[in-house]
């Protein structure tokens, strides 16, 4: 950890920094993971809803990039070094593959739901995660996370067929 003037593990003898930044990391190897995830989807989409879904996918990604800075910045501010490598991210997403012989439409829309919805998941455990240890205002950003993914997965999902 880097010297700061944030007074955030003053208040209380554990590391509440240091907890922080680990668990922001966590989500910015899986952020980095989740853009590579649309990324992959943007350029390989077939079907006859193919540049709807194809423009929407490169705007997700551009939305989870914004998150990924956002992580890695608060990680900064609070004395920490943001690990965002593609090695690192590799190594501790939580995300499972993206699965790369598809081509269909649909096949898409679902992967990218499922990505979506566990990284969203992720972030509301991390709200809850935050409040614990005092940093209210890194549960504040995975708050912003949480509901800018939840409107993200509904632009996806909205390109389902209804049932």
């Amino acid at each position: 950890m880097q010297p700061t003037h944030n007074t955030l593990s003053r208040h209380i003898v554990q590391n509440i920094r240091g907890q922080s930044v680990q668990l922001l990391n966590k989500h910015l190897a899986a952020a980095i993971d989740l853009h590579g995830q649309v990324k992959q989807a943007h350029w390989n989409v077939r079907g006859p809803g193919f540049i709807a879904i194809h423009e929407l996918f490169d705007k997700v990604a551009a939305v989870v990039e914004d998150y990924s800075d956002m992580l890695a910045e608060r990680a900064g501010a609070l004395g920490g070094a943001a690990q965002g490598t593609v090695q690192v991210a590799a190594e501790q997403s939580f995300l499972i593959p993206y699965p790369l012989r598809i081509a269909d439409c649909n096949e898409h829309v679902f992967a990218v739901s499922s990505a979506l919805a566990a990284f969203g998941q992720s972030a509301r455990d991390s709200i809850g995660q935050a409040t614990n240890y005092a940093d209210a205002d890194t549960a504040d950003l995975f708050t912003e996370v949480s509901r800018g993914i939840d409107r993200q997965l509904w632009f996806v999902e909205s390109h389902r067929t209804p049932q």
